[in-house]
């Protein structure tokens, strides 16, 4: 049985009033709509293991959005972002920035491109293509990453997708003291944040790496 979009609503303003974030209306809308439809591609595209819209809300999507007052810049790259997390809910949150949402996945990136047209996004762009051979025009202002890799494995692969002023921003479960030991010279952590994601449980971390 599918859940009405009114539930849905209710329940990420409550989410979002205990991450102390102020969301617009019509961002709220597209956050749901954003939902309903990974719910409906979820079925023959298996997008994620979570099957009730109701825990997408805490587990993907103000899990995604507590980001949002951490991006410095306008340009932004998600790597290994599956069906667009965090990287759609952070680009309706902030219209103004670009995000490339990068997945190797063919699926993905046709999910991710239907959310686009349908919810009239015109900050995102979906690209297939594996994190090491993606050369971009430009250098991001930050690369996401949420679940993709170890702190060392993401440097690696994603050190030529920002200029001497990017960051690297690695969303983290508990602190990661293991990971931040094995990170290669050449970085450091400039910050880490404790996040406050409600209607989750365990911890949420921000590392965030720049260069020097």
């Amino acid at each position: 049985m599918s859940i009405a979009a009114s539930e849905l609503s209710d329940s990420l303003t409550a989410l979002l009033g205990k991450a102390g974030l102020s969301v617009n209306n019509a961002q709220k809308q597209q956050l749901v709509e954003f939902v309903q439809l990974i719910d409906k591609w979820n079925k023959a595209y298996n997008l994620t293991s979570v099957r009730d819209p109701l825990q997408m809300l805490s587990k993907h999507i103000v899990d995604s959005v507590v980001v949002s007052p951490y991006l410095h810049g306008n340009k932004f790259i998600d790597v290994g972002t599956g069906p667009g997390l965090p990287g759609i809910p952070l680009a309706i949150l902030n219209p103004e920035k670009h995000f490339v949402l990068l997945d190797s996945l063919g699926k993905r990136v046709r999910f991710m491109r239907q959310v686009a047209h349908t919810l009239k996004l015109t900050n995102i762009e979906p690209v297939q293509s594996r994190v090491e051979q993606y050369t971009p025009e430009f250098g991001f202002d930050g690369v996401l990453s949420r679940a993709f890799a170890s702190l060392k494995d993401m440097l690696h692969w994603c050190q030529h997708l920002v200029d001497s002023e990017g960051r690297f921003l690695a969303l983290k479960g508990q602190f990661p003291d293991a990971e931040i030991a094995e990170i290669p010279p050449g970085f450091h952590v400039e910050k880490s944040h404790e996040l406050t994601v409600p209607g989750q449980e365990g911890e949420r971390h921000l590392i965030v790496i720049t260069k020097y």
